[in-house]
């Protein structure tokens, strides 16, 4: 007798997919959805969460009928300095402002893979990509997030 499941890496990251998109949908249904022209807060969460959910199913469906490689093990390096580029962003956000923790974050999480190199063309795409998001969130979305922290006097 075959197992049912042929492909464990679809089935896992479908039941994944499934899983946050629930939760999404379970914690914004409170919020008002509103309608496509005038968005509610629960609009978005709702739409995401049935998205994530059908990739989810799909995913499911997917493990059952084709063969796929089994789960590997867990890259722990990349988790790990992923993980903390994240926190570095979050905890120097204030005081750093947002040029130096976007530059810890994309410092530490760079670091993740072991092909990275600091040399000129990653110095100069940081610097592009710091310049991208402060443009576009700060100064375009007017996102309230200090370019220069407190550090700085700002």
């Amino acid at each position: 007798m075959r197992p049912a499941i042929r492909s464990p890496r679809d089935f896992w990251a479908g039941a994944i997919y499934l899983a946050f998109g629930a939760a999404a949908v379970l914690i914004g249904r409170d919020y008002p959805l509103g309608s496509g022209a005038r968005m509610g807060p629960g609009y978005f969460p709702a739409v995401l969460g049935w998205l994530l959910m059908a990739i989810g199913a799909a995913a499911l469906a997917r493990s059952l009928v084709r063969h796929g490689s089994p789960v590997g093990a867990i890259a722990w390096r990349p988790l790990v300095l992923v993980t903390g580029g994240i926190a570095a962003f979050g905890l120097l956000l204030r005081p750093a402002g947002a040029v130096l923790a976007l530059l810890a974050l994309l410092a530490v999480s760079a670091c993740a893979s072991r092909q990275s190199r600091a040399d000129l063309p990653t110095v100069l795409a940081f610097a592009g990509l710091v310049a991208f998001c402060v443009g576009v969130f700060i100064k375009g979305l007017g996102v309230p997030m200090p370019i220069l922290g407190a550090w700085w006097g700002e």
